[in-house]
């Protein structure tokens, strides 16, 4: 069953998230694919995600959908102005991906080419429009298009440190799905009780909720992101918990595959990410019993 069927059919949706490579060394990247064929729904493909130069989503989705997996392409408008951000959507379409994310972007100062020109030409609402506005058979300037793209577009849920943060991401997101995206996805989450209220609010929404899923490598993954973002939920009990464990790799698979198994039931969908570790995945597919 296709990712845009599933969402249709308000079953849970399975994602796992892979990075292009820093080069033209795609064995990884296929090996990887080929690991998850069948397990998952769909694979998410950022687009130099975190500021970091790597072969384009484009490439790197063509090259998951030649292994029969199907991509899910983020678009970011940090990178490129309108022009080619709707060429770059034109092209995934006739290259069989039809999946679309249109994501908030991080600021580059703590890139890798820092010193790049962030382009900002449009805004993430401004760029589901015009996605929108490709499928009716025009571009942004309103010329005719020789052959009408159809997508199925998601955007994201801008990541907050406080209520108030919290208050303008959801604002934000009602923005972007009154554009015309038809699913969300949250960032991670890694104590799903305690969110409750969020996943409610953002089902509010009306459209199909995604939430990350995190995988905690280790110990000092977990105290970084708990002491830099407060908003993000490890608690200390999580903290002791990855710290006393024998096998704290094996602990952070775990947790991520019980979180998958909690989100099953209030979100239409998890989205898995590993950042490097994708040959986890599986194991952490296991847990969660998918």
């Amino acid at each position: 069953m296709s990712f845009q069927k599933r969402l249709a059919s308000k079953e849970f949706a399975v994602l796992a998230e892979m990075h292009t490579p820093k080069g033209i060394n795609i064995s990884r990247l296929v090996n990887d694919a080929r690991r998850l064929k069948g397990r998952v729904d769909a694979v998410v493909v950022p687009d130099m995600d975190n500021g970091i130069m790597r072969m384009s989503a484009l490439a790197g989705g063509v090259l998951l959908q030649q292994q029969g997996v199907e991509t899910i392409m983020h678009m970011y408008c940090r990178d490129r102005n309108r022009m080619a951000l709707q060429g770059d959507a034109l092209a995934a379409h006739v290259l069989g991906i039809q999946n679309l994310i249109v994501a908030d972007s991080e600021d580059m100062s703590e890139s890798d080419h820092s010193d790049a020109t962030e382009v900002e030409d449009l805004n993430e609402v401004q760029l589901i429009e015009t996605l929108m506005t490709l499928q009716t058979g025009k571009d942004m300037s309103g010329f005719d298009l020789d052959g009408a793209p159809d997508f199925s577009i998601g955007c994201t849920l801008t990541p907050f440190s406080d209520d108030t943060g919290r208050d303008a991401s959801l604002l934000a997101a009602q923005e972007k799905v009154k554009a015309g995206a038809s699913y969300i996805i949250v960032p991670p989450i890694f104590d799903v009780a305690g969110n409750t209220e969020l996943l409610s609010r953002v089902n509010e929404l009306g459209v199909p909720v995604i939430v990350t899923v995190f995988l905690l490598k280790s110990l000092a993954i977990a105290q970084y992101i708990a002491n830099s973002e407060p908003g993000s939920g490890i608690s200390n009990d999580l903290i002791r918990r990855i710290r006393k464990s024998s096998n704290r790799e094996q602990e952070g698979i775990k947790i991520a595959g019980e979180t998958i198994l909690a989100l099953k039931e209030n979100t239409q969908g998890v989205l898995i990410q590993t950042l490097g570790w994708e040959h986890k995945l599986p194991e952490i597919l296991d847990v969660g019993k998918i």
